[in-house]
């Protein structure tokens, strides 16, 4: 007898149906598994056939075959455990299905005590099957509060198989998870908060200006500055997370595999902060069937490499592509993947090897030579992506015991919303998110100058020697500083003050 069960599998955040065809006959003990399963799929018969007998059931005798259909497309992980054991019981006549398992989908390693684990991506696979017209989705009770964020579907969260068979044979029935509070918010970083940075108004301007506008940053300044502690609080003034960014970067970390089990929807945005001796692979996304890299975990929210010149310049280079497209592209044997990557970059550096250069109490050691190749180390292409350079001075005794009462995050988010609804009505229809996403041919109508601002950024160009894409840049956080100022045109203080966060260019490549 033939028996089918449906599952789905993964491939990337995308999702596809999977039917596990079971046939049982006569024969010499086999159990032959096909559908280009990969080796975790391969080793679901070892699991199988422990659980079904230590479930209670009869392990079928004669030869086995198990089709994952479609059996041209690569099937990996074990999610394939629960249907291949549901439809080896099937085939050998030991449960009799009393619902309808056309409109179900069923997915879960199983140990092999009977017990079932979670698996990674159920959010993705519950989209999809939502889309399909499934009604039922059977999935491990760890997973269920994740599947539950999809409307208009039925989460079943089972403990064990001898649960799942024992409510498809209509002995007993599973409760549906209930569905997710939408209203619910979570944030990693409620404890972190703006007025916790004493003093440094020049550096805080500019990240609310790379707030307001999503533009990339670099901190530079001595140890112990600061630059740490303003990148971390970043998050806290970006504009809360709409429900659809929170369901995709929701479906990135639960198929990369880190989706906290009590957080099935992220609702905060992410802060990714990866050590210098990342590799190019674990940044960007990588493996057989390629997962997402730290790149794309930042997505909608931000990405901090602190000592920027110590990461590789592989590593560096890798990440130019995906900050102007906004996506990444993998390519390997088994196929090709995109994954989204929007992020808001912040990078911090040292002014030099030693630390101190430009200290205003403490003595560098460096050469003027040791400083150049320090800085040298990161390429012109990579620093003309980065919009903005602040420099991040030591904080002083008195702003340290200072008892002023300082901003709060929420002050200063309150002024980036404001900017932000100023894009949104701006940008309405373009599919622009905000000013840094602006593209080269949109410049002329969206960042119109005076006559003043003009002449300027005209001889700024020239004198600093900029590249074309370093004046877009300009032109971009020029108009987020007047979209804060609530100026629609770009005005002579507004150029102004974006050049002078063009640090880098100002100090090392003015004549």
């Amino acid at each position: 007898m033939v028996s089918k069960v449906r599952s789905i599998g993964l491939f990337g955040l995308d999702a596809y149906m999977v039917e596990a065809e079971a046939d049982v006959c006569s024969g010499h003990s086999v159990f032959d598994l096909v559908g280009l399963p990969d080796s975790a799929v391969k080793e679901s018969r070892d699991r199988v056939r422990s659980a079904i007998k230590n479930s209670g059931y009869k392990y079928p005798a004669g030869r086995i075959t198990v089709n994952l259909a479609p059996a041209d497309v690569k099937k990996e992980g074990s999610m394939y455990d629960l249907p291949v054991l549901l439809a080896l019981l099937i085939a050998y006549k030991q449960i009799e299905p009393k619902i309808s398992l056309e409109d179900s989908i069923f997915i879960g390693e199983v140990s092999l005590d009977g017990k079932l684990r979670p698996v990674n991506g159920v959010l993705a696979m519950a989209i999809s099957a939502k889309e399909n017209g499934v009604k039922n989705f059977f999935v491990p009770k760890e997973n269920a509060a994740e599947g539950s964020v999809v409307e208009g579907i039925n989460i079943y969260g089972a403990e064990t198989v001898e649960e799942v068979v024992s409510h498809i044979t209509g002995f007993t029935q599973l409760e549906p998870a209930p569905e997710f509070d939408r209203l619910s918010k979570s944030s990693d970083f409620a404890f972190l908060d703006f007025s916790e940075v004493k003093g440094q108004a020049a550096a805080k301007k500019a990240m609310e200006i790379a707030a307001a506008g999503g533009h990339n940053l670099l901190l530079i300044g001595s140890p112990g500055a600061g630059k740490s502690m303003l990148a971390k609080r970043l998050p806290t003034i970006l504009p809360e997370m709409t429900f659809d960014e929170s369901i995709e970067t929701t479906k990135i970390y639960s198929v990369a595999g880190e989706l906290e089990p009590e957080s099935p929807l992220i609702t905060g945005r992410p802060f990714r902060s990866p050590h210098h001796t990342v590799s190019s692979r674990a940044l960007a996304g990588g493996g057989t069937i390629p997962r997402p890299g730290e790149i794309s975990l930042a997505h909608n929210g931000v990405l901090f490499l602190d000592e920027l010149p110590e990461f590789g310049r592989d590593v560096m280079e890798t990440m130019r592509q995906p900050l102007e497209d906004g996506r990444v592209t993998i390519s390997r044997v088994a196929g090709t993947l995109t994954y989204p990557c929007e992020f808001t970059l912040v990078a911090a550096m040292n002014p030099c090897p030693c630390g101190f250069f430009g200290h205003p109490t403490r003595k560098c050691t460096c050469s003027e030579a040791a400083v150049r190749k320090y800085l040298g180390r990161i390429s012109g292409p990579m620093l003309d992506r980065l919009d903005l350079h602040i420099e991040v001075p030591p904080v002083d005794y008195g702003s340290l015991k200072s008892t002023q009462k300082e901003e709060t995050s929420e002050e200063v988010r309150a002024r980036v919303n404001r900017a932000r609804e100023i894009q949104n009505k701006r940008y309405a229809g373009l599919g622009i998110t905000c000013n840094a996403r602006l593209r080269p041919g949109m410049l002329t109508e969206f960042c119109k100058l005076t006559p003043e601002a003009e002449g300027l950024l005209k001889s700024s160009f020239d004198r600093l020697g900029l590249s074309a894409r370093a004046y877009d840049r300009i032109l971009k956080v020029a108009r987020t500083i007047a979209d804060l100022d609530g100026s629609e045109l770009i005005g002579l203080p507004h150029i102004a003050q974006a050049i002078q966060f063009r640090s880098l260019d100002r100090k090392f490549f003015a004549g």
